[in-house]
């Protein structure tokens, strides 16, 4: 049994006791190097925007380090030129800062880091300095596309390079372009038009298309865009057997939503859905009027009836939701939360309702003219609108004016929401475009006449178009000493319809 023993120094042959030491050794090491601390610089690792082109949808920036950072340290070296006040938040090594304000389109930033330390939890020592950190990002160019009204532009899509201050035609002098709807990438529209002669003969047989913009945009999160050609068209939605009316393009750019009636049956109408590697089909749903595919892209707000009726975009599918109050959806806010929609008043008047996903339903204003259309700001605190006010008279007369629509409460019960921005006298059929910085509107001002069977170009009242102009107007914060009503629109460009790209 004795022999069976194993002691302490049966294990312990030389070659164990050596080992054993070594481990001792290189323990203590470790221990020394610890509480020493780690003499090699701290770094940035990734910088989520480093060389990109960013847009409305890029709201925030991160940076990853290779080890874990003194917060306070860091924000109190980083340096953003020029200036973009933001919030910072952590998550371990990596750091998520988000501006408090959509970033201006048109503009390069520098990002400098030098003079922050780590911090290791749990250690008493000073920290090491950063290694000097550098870079830069730009904003996506200020640029808009609009129809054409002179010459060889008539009719045709026009792209307009504001920071550049470069004019692009884009769509061919055999189309004439009806509506347009810009991709969320920018390298593309989608538009709908009509070939040149059939139009002469009065045949109006429109047809979807795309074209490209020649643009292509560094995305953070995308893989590096390939140069994009300028004018390539291709054929998305043909007029064979169905006549096509309006259609809309998701935010995500995947799905087109077309309503289309039946040559043949003209009480087969409704809506149809395209998406790529897939076949046009109907959605088999009661038909309506005015409609918007929601911000999530995976649903449709249709005018039914006596109310607007939410759809999912599946064939056949029952309505998610019907909100019989309303008559018409305007817009929605970028992240869905809240919509616009307009009521039709038993008193011939018209409501201005803000309605949100948790219920609310508040009228912001009331009138005897028009709600024709609005847009949400970035940071969802305002509307700005185009509406019209009714001129007593003897004849029927209604004058539009662009609006801010205060979205904050305020404490002054007293003071009107509604500050007037910019009459528009003489004018009917006037569209706006709020730039996706919210910090300029686009709108155009048209001179109509009669309509003839040789004209082109038509309003959505189908008056004939004879000029049009491209007005920009900036916009400010309201101020004591700089209200809204001194602002001054800009003209740019003979045309018409102009809308911003994303």
């Amino acid at each position: 049994m004795s022999g069976r023993t194993l002691t302490a120094k049966t294990l312990l042959q030389p070659i164990d006791r050596v080992a054993l030491g070594v481990m001792l050794v290189l323990s203590l090491l470790i221990g020394i190097l610890l509480l020493s601390g780690d003499h090699t610089a701290p770094r940035v690792r990734d910088f989520s925007w480093q060389d990109k082109q960013v847009g409305a949808q890029d709201t925030a920036f991160t940076f990853t380090f290779s080890r874990p950072m003194n917060h306070d340290s860091v924000a109190a070296n980083l340096k953003i030129t020029p200036p973009l006040p933001g919030k910072i938040s952590w998550a371990g090594r990596r750091m998520a800062y988000t501006p408090l304000f959509p970033v201006p389109y048109g503009t390069e930033y520098k990002v400098q880091l030098q003079g922050a330390k780590d911090q290791f939890p749990g250690l008493q020592r000073k920290g090491t300095l950063i290694e000097p950190f550098s870079a830069s990002f730009r904003t996506r160019d200020r640029a808009f596309i609009y129809i054409g009204v002179e010459k060889e532009e008539q009719g045709r899509l026009i792209l307009y390079n504001l920071t550049a201050q470069k004019k692009m035609i884009l769509t061919p002098p055999d189309l004439v372009v009806m509506d347009f709807k810009p991709y969320p990438n920018g390298d593309r529209v989608l538009f709908a038009a009509s070939d040149r002669k059939n139009q002469e003969q009065g045949l109006l047989n429109q047809q979807l298309y795309t074209v490209t913009t020649g643009l292509s945009f560094q995305i953070p999160g995308q893989a590096e865009a390939s140069p994009n050609s300028l004018g390539r068209v291709d054929l998305v939605l043909d007029s064979k057997d169905y006549q096509n009316l309006k259609f809309d393009l998701s935010a995500d750019g995947k799905t087109i939503v077309a309503q289309r009636v039946n040559r043949r049956n003209p009480s087969e109408f409704g809506l149809w859905i395209i998406q790529p590697d897939a076949q046009p089909r109907p959605l088999e749903n009661q038909p309506g009027g005015d409609f918007v595919i929601t911000p999530d892209s995976s649903s449709v707000a249709i005018a039914q009836g006596q109310g607007v009726a939410i759809l999912p975009l599946t064939t056949a599918a029952k309505p998610l939701d019907f909100l019989p109050k309303f008559g018409m959806v305007l817009s929605f806010a970028r992240d869905g939360s809240a919509a616009t929609m307009v009521k039709f008043n038993t008193d011939y008047t018209r409501s201005l309702f803000l309605v949100t996903n948790q219920g609310v339903q508040k009228e912001l204003l009331r009138t005897t003219g028009s709600i024709q259309s609005c847009e949400f700001t970035p940071t969802k605190e305002k509307l700005y609108c185009l509406l019209t006010q009714l001129i007593q008279g003897e004849e029927y007369q209604e004058e539009p004016f662009l609006a801010a629509i205060d979205l904050k409460d305020t404490k002054d019960s007293s003071q009107s929401p509604v500050q007037p921005l910019v009459v528009l006298p003489n004018q009917r059929d006037i569209q706006m475009s709020l730039s996706p910085d919210g910090l300029a509107l686009l709108f155009d001002q048209v001179v109509t006449r009669p309509p003839s069977a040789t004209d082109m170009l038509r309003t959505n009242e189908g008056q004939a178009i004879g000029q049009g102009l491209l007005w920009l107007l900036p916009l400010v914060e309201a101020t004591s000493s700089n209200p809204p009503a001194q602002l001054q629109p800009e003209q740019l460009l003979s045309g018409f319809q102009p809308r911003w790209l994303p």
